[in-house]
């Protein structure tokens, strides 16, 4: 009987696995998939227009439209604040095209190149990191999706809204206590039901989303633009109002700026691998990100200042900075047809670029984790489900209504993120100098250059450690703690810090205890990578180089080019 149990748990483990290489050892199945693999030829399917859509739909979402926002609230003028966001986002972008030169290069996803530094077995705790935090933003950008739905629903039919907050005619909250109303929660709930058909699409297609969003999102926000600049009659007061601030205050605002901008690409940085490795070309995934990234969040940032600036004249009082507060300020005024239809397409934009957001940067974020945390069940559709599940159940408005410093959390994340982005970048760059053994990423050998100790890379370990450290008396002091200046700003630097010594501890980790598998020169050899397979077979030896790889474009065998023990 207990034989026939086992039989069956089998063939139903048998019946959920996801497609794999045949021959696979047991480590093995536990570190590749279909959706982990090096991706082939006939899936690389990014150009670099498709990048500069994916950006351009990206940078229009609510967060961009009010990153200026706390600046100008802070003491910046408005240019001082623009001048932080092209200075945070140019930064971001270099970032950002070093990570995703790995993947664009080696066709490889971030659980992947993670390996190669914190080991075979230790990648999956940063893994883990950051499919955690994809599922709980899933959750927090899909609320903000639902207040989009909302004010679209609200601008056909008036009585969409709460009757307790907003007085009579609305619908009554039938789940008092719960943190939320029926209208909110049901708003809410049709963004995420129809956000689920937009995760089926695998990676190499969902590029087709951004062209779409590329068009029709950026052409919302500048109709959204000239309709309040006509309203106020003007560009309002904001931009003709000076900053307050002087001195080193000022200097310390603008570091401040800079890095919020920084911070808010921090995920994003690190998981840029994910989508580059379905460039056609490497240099698909470079100009295209380099100069599109701070293009688009400058202009969308702009654009946001100065509706913003407008609401002072058309409705009075202070600034709205939120686009879907004011949007619902139109639809309270009720001045007819026309403006509600406005409202309508603009939200309908806003819910678009929620969806987008939500996509890039979390649904295929968590799905392509979590296919590494469990690679023989999971793939990246079905990681993405299940970030859509947690993201619901979760109970994101309790989160958001209850946590004061939620934001200030989730900004400090950017710390973790910065140290795992600076031992990435030194591994890469200035340790193995672009070499990449491929298939020995795949490999649970303990003799494989990337097992390290029992599977984990210590000095990579130690060193985002290292990187950790050097910011938390600041983060104590950013939630309220009482902590030296100096360590205040520190923390104001916090990707640079983290970064930095995160990257330094390690390139010195690794110059005292060499590492197995690096160049003496500058050696990149995925050109010649296809579909390649790692199964053992006879033939394999402990050195395991890739056939695929062996000319490395230089007509040299990289062997030649490699050292073993030395760096």
């Amino acid at each position: 009987m207990e034989k026939v149990k086992q039989s069956k748990a089998a063939l139903w483990a048998d019946k959920l696995a996801v497609e794999s290489e045949p021959g696979l050892t047991t480590a093995q199945l536990m570190l590749f998939n279909h959706d982990l693999k090096p991706v082939e030829q006939a899936r690389r399917q990014w150009g670099a227009w498709n990048f500069v859509g994916f950006w351009v739909a990206d940078s229009f979402n609510i967060n961009t439209w009010m990153i200026s926002s706390s600046n100008i609230a802070d003491g910046l003028s408005w240019w001082q604040s623009w001048i932080c966001v092209w200075l945070g986002y140019s930064i971001a972008a270099c970032f950002v095209c070093l990570t995703g030169r790995i993947g664009a290069m080696y066709h490889i996803s971030f659980p992947v190149v993670s390996r190669s530094s914190f080991g075979i077995w230790g990648a999956l705790w940063p893994v883990f990191n950051r499919a955690a935090m994809a599922c709980i933003w899933y959750g927090v950008q899909a609320w903000i999706g639902g207040t989009c739905v909302y004010l679209m629903i609200r601008s056909i039919w008036n009585s969409w809204r709460d009757e307790d907050t907003q007085g009579p005619g609305g619908i009554k909250n039938g789940i008092p206590g719960s943190g939320t109303n029926t209208v909110a929660f049901a708003s809410f709930f049709l963004f995420w039901l129809g956000s689920l058909p937009a995760i089926w699409f695998p990676v190499h297609k969902i590029r087709h989303l951004f062209t779409v969003k590329a068009y029709f999102v950026p052409t919302a926000g500048v109709a959204f633009f000239i309709w309040a600049v006509v309203r106020a009659k003007g560009i309002g007061p904001i931009v003709k109002q000076p900053g307050f601030a002087k001195g080193s205050t000022l200097a310390w605002l603008m570091v401040r700026g800079v890095m919020s901008a920084i911070a808010n690409f921090a995920t994003l940085i690190v998981n840029d691998p994910d989508f580059a490795r379905f460039a056609r070309k490497p240099r698909d995934a470079l100009w295209s990100q380099l100069f599109t990234i701070p293009l688009g969040f400058a202009i969308t940032s702009f654009i946001g200042i100065i509706v913003s600036s407008s609401s002072t004249v058309i409705f009075g009082g202070e600034p709205i900075w939120n686009p879907l507060d004011l949007l619902e300020s139109f639809l309270n005024e009720d001045n007819g047809r026309g403006q509600r239809f406005g409202v309508f397409m603009i939200a309908a934009a806003f819910t678009l670029a929620q969806l987008g957001t939500n996509i890039a940067a979390n649904s295929v974020s968590a799905g392509t984790d979590m296919t590494a945390l469990a690679p023989r069940w999971i793939n990246i559709r079905r990681g993405g489900y299940v970030c859509a599940l947690v993201g619901l159940v979760m109970c994101p408005w309790n989160l958001l209504s209850t946590t004061n410093n939620f934001t200030t959390y989730l900004s400090a994340y950017s710390v973790f993120l910065s140290s795992i982005a600076g031992v990435m970048i030194c591994d890469y760059y200035f340790v193995r100098k672009g070499y990449l053994q491929i298939r020995d990423l795949y490999s649970g050998k303990k003799t494989g250059p990337y097992f390290f100790t029992w599977g984990f890379g210590l000095r990579a370990y130690a060193a985002y450690i290292a990187g950790i450290l050097i910011n938390v008396v600041g983060f104590a002091g950013a939630i309220g703690r009482e902590v030296p200046v100096g360590a205040r700003h520190i923390y104001d630097l916090n990707f640079f810090a983290g970064f930095i010594v995160a990257a330094s501890v390690y390139y010195v980790l690794c110059r005292i205890w060499p590492l197995d598998a690096v160049s003496k020169t500058w050696l990149e050899v995925g050109g010649e990578i296809d579909d390649i397979h790692v199964a053992y077979d006879a033939s394999d030896n402990e050195a395991n180089y890739d056939e695929e790889v062996m000319a490395g474009g230089n007509g040299k065998d990289p062997v030649d080019e490699v050292q073993s023990k030395h760096f």
